[in-house]
């Protein structure tokens, strides 16, 4: 079994946001950068089914020249190969770009699977998967809390509301979204980092890919939120100002 992660590298969690002097994105010029988290979680559970299987994993990451760094931690991890597209300003590609060049990479690997987080920690948005699916024209699953093998395809055990939980089999290929948490992240070890040093990086470009970069959405401006001091006063009794307090902490900062 052939599996293509999708892997994106993000900002550290711990890193200190300022707003590029255009708006249009964050300023990455002294910021540090690690795995998408969720992504680790897609990373994780194709390695489990590859030793379950057998097969290989390649992780695919559109994103500029330090991404190396995420796919070397990748490859350390267990990854047999990587693809990376490289682009200068990932800030520029929208959902849908992102989805094509992954597309036009996955394409010539006829992979078994692919497997991607469910959403990116510094946009969010949760679409990639899905749009990526539709490119290729494969079934897709979202919300993926377990992954079985069949004789027929895989089995899959998504996520749903209040609890409930639903079982669906498809055929292979297919494109999976992976529910962050589902299993332990493992370490890379030192042997790990060692053979990952010489494993194989095919180093990819949109005009290779033939995916051109004008976006079908733009982000307007980026902002940081406002924040804002605010006194209110409750006139009348303990009892009517107590009342009034818990009304506003009920409906307005929905905290009760």
């Amino acid at each position: 079994m052939k599996i293509i992660v999708a892997m994106k590298q993000v900002p550290g969690r711990d890193s200190q946001l300022r707003v590029r002097a255009d708006a249009k994105w964050i300023d990455e010029s002294d910021l540090s950068f690690e795995i998408n988290e969720p992504d680790a979680y897609a990373l994780e559970e194709a390695l489990q089914l590859k030793e379950k299987n057998g097969g290989e994993v390649v992780a695919a990451c559109v994103g500029p020249a330090r991404a190396s760094q995420t796919i070397r931690e990748a490859l350390a991890k267990g990854a047999d190969r990587a693809l990376h597209v490289e682009v200068d300003d990932l800030a520029g590609w929208d959902t849908l770009g992102t989805a094509r060049l992954l597309a036009k990479a996955a394409e010539g690997e006829k992979p078994d699977l692919i497997l991607t987080g469910l959403q990116s920690d510094d946009l969010g948005y949760g679409q990639t998967g899905v749009v990526l699916a539709e490119l290729l024209g494969l079934p897709h699953g979202t919300i993926i809390m377990a992954v079985e093998k069949t004789e027929s395809g895989i089995r899959v055990k998504r996520e749903l509301e209040d609890g409930w939980f639903q079982h669906v089999s498809l055929p292979l290929p297919a494109v999976l979204t992976i529910q962050s948490g589902i299993n332990k992240l493992r370490y890379a070890t030192l042997m790990g980092i060692k053979k990952a040093k010489t494993k194989e990086i095919k180093r990819l470009t949109p005009n290779e890919l033939g995916v051109d970069a004008a976006p079908a959405a733009v982000i307007g401006r980026v902002f940081l939120p406002q924040r804002i001091k605010q006194t209110q006063l409750f006139e009348g009794s303990a009892r009517e100002a107590a009342a009034k307090l818990v009304e506003k902490l009920k409906f307005e900062v929905r905290v009760l």
